[in-house]
């Protein structure tokens, strides 16, 4: 090919700089043209797209809150302590009426004890059917409680915390403390010292594990409900602490044939001892 033909498609292959500049302003302001007409149709896109992004955000917090629901019923709450908080569970009677309020305190954390256990809710059951609104609560380190289990020293403080609990929502109110074993030994500490309860509820007292000895300072109603098989609580001797108590107390005990700690077969003996009771000790209280 003559070199002459070479150069001409050469040329015509590659335009002069300043077409090519013409070329791209011109199209920048095609471009720029044709947003500007279709700009309400790209904004109603825009905002179409953005309330679908808003749905979606919305229907997937639903669904969490939803699946948090079912995991932790209405009912459960947290109660500010100064190692973090404690959880718990607040029920209400079924009637309206109200008697009182009480607090229920579970077993030794490290044999299992929770506010689940089947002797702690079945005696929040019977002081609910009484009409007492009732209060559960997990001792530090158990479930979703923070801290760490210590002893028995720092869970006087949560027993402590249960009660600021109560008379801050429930001003007035009468206040029981019950409590199963190792609840029993803090929470009867507690609340013989405290003001603000009124009556007592030990059951499954732990004598043979624990010293009670503190008992002889007591002047409030007191309920004992055991085992005549405990494992852990001579009969012979609680009936002596019984004894020592009715010197200066109202104290009932009412001790269950065949059961063991655990009242295992018994559990609707031990809920009627205790409603029967919480009954005949306030019949001169009106509901409110």
């Amino acid at each position: 090919m003559p070199w002459e033909a070479c150069k001409c498609i050469t040329t015509i292959a590659s335009p002069p700089e300043s077409i090519l500049l013409r070329y791209n302003s011109e199209s920048t302001l095609v471009l720029l043209a044709n947003f500007l007409i279709h700009w309400p149709k790209i904004a109603t896109f825009l905002k179409r797209l953005t309330n679908f992004f808003a749905w979606t955000v919305r229907i997937l917090s639903v669904k969490s809150n939803a699946k948090e629901s079912l995991v932790y019923p209405a009912g459960n709450l947290f109660i500010p302590v100064v190692h973090g908080r404690l959880e718990a569970i607040l029920k209400e009677p079924r009637s309206n009426q109200t008697r009182g309020v009480a607090l229920v305190l579970h077993p030794h954390p490290l044999g299992g004890g929770t506010m689940h256990n089947k002797v702690v809710f079945r005696a929040a059951s019977a002081l609910n059917d009484a009409g007492l609104i009732t209060l559960r609560i997990n001792f530090r380190g158990v479930g979703q409680s923070t801290g760490e289990h210590d002893e028995g020293r720092g869970e006087l403080e949560d027993v402590r915390a249960g009660l600021d609990y109560l008379t801050e929502n429930y001003s007035g109110r009468p206040l029981t403390v019950c409590g199963f074993s190792f609840g029993a030994r803090v929470g009867l500490e507690v609340a013989i010292a405290d003001p603000r309860v009124d009556y007592l509820i030990s059951i499954g007292t732990p004598v043979d594990k624990y010293d009670f000895s503190f008992l002889t300072e007591c002047r409030k109603p007191i309920l004992f409900v055991h085992g005549a098989q405990d494992e852990y609580g001579s009969v012979d001797k609680l009936q002596r602490l019984v004894s020592m108590l009715e010197r200066q107390t109202t104290v009932q005990l009412s001790v269950i044939p065949g059961a063991d700690h655990f009242f295992n077969g018994h559990l609707d003996e031990l809920k009627n001892v205790i409603t029967e009771w919480v009954n005949k000790l306030y019949p001169q209280i009106p509901q409110t």
